[in-house]
């Protein structure tokens, strides 16, 4: 098994209220050159979580952290005019909140950060800003909330 010590949230950048599976997200990410879809759990809007890549399995969804990182995607992270928003339902919100809570059980040393803050800490302050974000996902405050 991996040494797994991260969780890392992301969203599938689509517009608030459209459903996706983890059978686009695959189709999406094959098309971008991977062998498979990249995340690990996906959560769709009616708060049903779905397997993707198995967590024995490195992941594709953070360069450089994927090797010991569980990736999971919400559906969702767009308004209706493109724009990043935290679109998750509540049904999204609870069971993020529960998967979490289970994989932090088998995995009890794991830091829980969203995909934006692995981005570069361009002004080498030790805080990644939000100016400095590579993108918005997962389009809310990982640390605040997990």
């Amino acid at each position: 098994m991996r040494k797994i010590n991260k969780i890392i949230i992301h969203c599938s950048a689509t517009k608030e209220g459209q459903n996706f599976t983890t059978d686009d997200i695959d189709r999406w990410h094959k098309k971008r050159g991977f062998a498979k879809i990249g995340y690990h759990f996906v959560i769709y809007l009616d708060g049903s979580v779905h397997k993707g890549r198995d967590i024995s399995e490195v992941g594709a969804h953070v360069q450089g952290q994927n090797s010991n990182s569980i990736g999971i995607c919400y559906i969702g992270g767009l308004d209706v005019n493109g724009k990043s928003k935290d679109t998750r339902t509540d049904a999204q919100k609870t069971s993020l909140v529960k998967l979490v809570a289970e994989l932090k059980a088998q995995f009890p040393n794991t830091t829980i950060l969203g995909h934006r803050d692995y981005s570069p800490d361009l002004n080498g302050n030790g805080i990644i800003e939000p100016w400095e974000w590579m993108k918005d996902c997962p389009c809310f405050d990982v640390s605040k909330e997990l």
